[in-house]
Parts: C-alpha cells; structure tokens; sequence
C-alpha cells in the first residue's frame, strides 16, 4: 500500500481522534470556545470523507468533488452567524491541515510530494470558498444592520418633521398678512418648504427599506411623540371633506400630551375613525380628545360625534370584519376592523358606545411605554 492509501486510511480509521485533536485547538479561538460539538463540527468531519477519496483515488475531479460535497460555502456563511472573524475562518482549516500531517507523522509517513499536493489543494480550496462566503454574508449582515439603523433614525425623525410642518401650516392661516410682515412670511414658507422636504427624504428611506405588512400583521416601530401635531395635521388633511358633508373637527388633545406608538399606524387608526364619523355626522360637530388614564402614563383616545349613531343590532359587530350599515354604500366593513388590529397590536382596547339618531364615541387605548408585569 503506498503513502496516499496509508493516509486515506489513516483518515477514515482516525475520524474521530483526528476530530478531537482538531476540536481542542480549534477551541483556543475565541468565538469557537462557547460552541457545541455538532456546531463546531459543521461540515468538516464530511470534508475528511472526502480528503481522504481524493487520496484514495489521486484524483483532482475527486478533489474538486471534495470541494463542492465538503460544503464550505456553507461553512463560511455559518461563521458568520456563529460570530467568527475571518481569520478564525482560515485558522481553523489550517489547524485542520496540522492535525493530518501530524496524524501521517505519528504513523511513519512522509508527506511530501502527491501526498501534501493533495491535502493542500483540498484545504486551500475549502479555505477559498469558505472566505469568500464569510465575506458575502458579513457584507450582507453590515448592510441590513446599516438599513436597519437608516429605517430606526427615520422613524424618529418622522414625526417630529411632521409636526414641525404642520405648525408651519397653522401659523401660515393664523397670521394675517396684513398683520404679519413680508420677512416673516417668507420664512414661515421656507421653513414649510424644508420641513416638507425633509420628510418626504424620511419617507423614501423608510419606503427602501421596510418589509411589505399586511393589515392583519402590522410590523410596530414604536416611538415617544406628541399627539396633538398628529390630530392636527389629520384635521386639516380631511378639512376639504369635512366641509363638505358641513362637519365641524374639533382637536381637544392636549398640546403636551406624548404617546408611545408606532406613528403611522396611529395615523391611520385615526384617519379610519374620523373618516368614518364624518360620513355619518352631516351639520354637525366630530371631536378628537385624548388623555393620560394613570400613573403609568396609559393614554385613552376618543372620537365622539353627534350624528347619526349606531343601530343597536350593529353595536356589538362594528369592528367585525365585513360589517358595515346596509343603507350605506362607501362602507366597507373593513375601517373599524382594521382600527381594531391596529390597537390591539399595540396592546391595547377598542370599544364604542353609541346612541341610535344621537351620535357615537369610540375609545382606544394605549398601554404606557413599559406595561406593568401580567399585562
């Protein structure tokens, strides 16, 4: 038998020491010390099987076969995820190498010549594989981490933008012009003009980088902002209908009131609660209250109106899926549902209270930023 076939033996009768030896070096690196055996292991027991063919049969289709079955582009990517460095990545294959020449010398062999050709093209090219795959997966979890950061800085800058905007807009309509300068104006249009701008810049990074959510799996980035800039800005947004139908938006929010909630989801939680009263409280009056319910800083959120109400064989459905008043054609069915899973998201209530031909409140809660324990 020659020096390939001996060392090809050699692997497969050894496994397990040669694993071993290979394992207590391998342990010496920092990020492999916390590691169990399978995960240590990974793929390198399955890479011995093949160095030892590709020896066996001193074949280089055998050795490329060693490569692809051997699967260290597997093994690189799972570096990553198992908090490796890159040259622990090679380290561990060259102590891999060190563990089998030192296995052919306790056994009298010389590995010199086709032998170390062999065990080097194996090893080199696992370590080439392996490095390029560590490479692309760490690259991959820098640019989510960096997407990630982008989207959580947007989130809070979004809403304090909004605001900025919005007061810009109400002090544009309060100031008359005959009563406010020319210089004052212009700065109160540049400063809405950038406000603008910049949250339109905000939008677009979250667009890039937030996963597409359907109503019934909201994903929540949750934020500490003031309330009534939001009520306001929903106000005017919806002024044009609202004239319309002759209803009176009232904002009764405190100016200092600051919620823990995902923004935009609040947003809308409002848009389909205000939109929905207007329709049914023609000539009369919609108003928007909140407030702080305790100690812990829980907020209960109203929409009261004073118009038509809710037929008494509907209260108890309004925020079921698909229900919505007959003698109505823009209802969906679908608003008060969607207002339902929004807050129940967050944590928390939803209810309503309404008189038939004597108007409606619906209430919503929010848990305060840090639920007490059980909650």
């Amino acid at each position: 038998m020659n020096d390939l076939s001996k060392l090809a033996a050699l692997i497969k009768q050894e496994r397990a020491s040669l694993l071993k030896d290979w394992r207590d070096q391998v342990r010496q690196l920092p990020s492999a010390r916390h590691l169990d055996v399978p995960t240590l292991n990974d793929h390198i027991p399955e890479l011995l099987d093949e160095l030892a063919l590709a020896l066996h049969t001193r074949s280089d289709e055998t050795i490329q076969q060693a490569l692809i079955e051997g699967s260290p582009q597997e093994h690189g990517s799972q570096r990553v995820l198992d908090g490796f460095d890159i040259a622990e990545v090679v380290a561990e294959y060259n102590l891999l190498r060190g563990c089998v020449h030192d296995l052919g010398e306790r056994n009298g062999l010389t590995l010199q010549g086709r032998p170390f050709h062999i065990i080097n093209q194996v090893l080199d090219g696992a370590i080439g594989i392996a490095v390029q795959s560590f490479s692309e997966q760490q690259a991959l979890a820098v640019q989510r981490r960096r997407e990630e950061y982008l989207a959580f800085v947007a989130h809070d800058l979004r809403t304090p933008l909004n605001a900025i905007s919005m007061v810009a807009r109400v002090l544009e309509t309060k100031l008359p012009s005959a009563s406010a300068p020319e210089e004052a104006g212009r700065l109160l249009r540049s400063l809405h003009r950038n406000a603008q701008l910049l949250t339109n810049l905000v939008g677009k990074v979250l667009d890039e980088n937030s996963n597409v959510q359907n109503d019934s799996g909201v994903k929540l980035e949750r934020r500490a902002f003031d309330l009534w800039p939001l009520v306001e800005s929903l106000i005017r947004d919806t002024g044009a209908v609202a004239s319309d139908h002759g209803t009176q938006l009232v904002n009764k929010v405190p100016d200092d009131l600051i919620v823990y909630a995902d923004a935009s989801v609040i947003w809308r939680v409002f848009e389909n609660l205000i939109a929905n009263a207007i329709r049914y409280t023609p000539q009369g009056t919609v108003c928007i209250e909140a407030f702080v319910l305790d100690a812990n800083g829980a907020v209960e959120c109203r929409v009261i109106d004073d118009g038509a109400g809710i037929a008494a064989d509907l209260v108890d459905h309004v925020f079921d899926k698909g229900v919505s008043d007959a003698k109505s054609a823009a209802g969906s069915g679908l608003g008060l549902a969607i207002v339902k899973s929004f807050v129940e998201a967050h944590g928390g209530e939803v209810s309503v209270q309404s008189t038939h031909g004597a108007g409606s409140t619906i209430r919503f809660t929010l848990p305060p930023r840090e639920p007490l324990a059980g909650t």
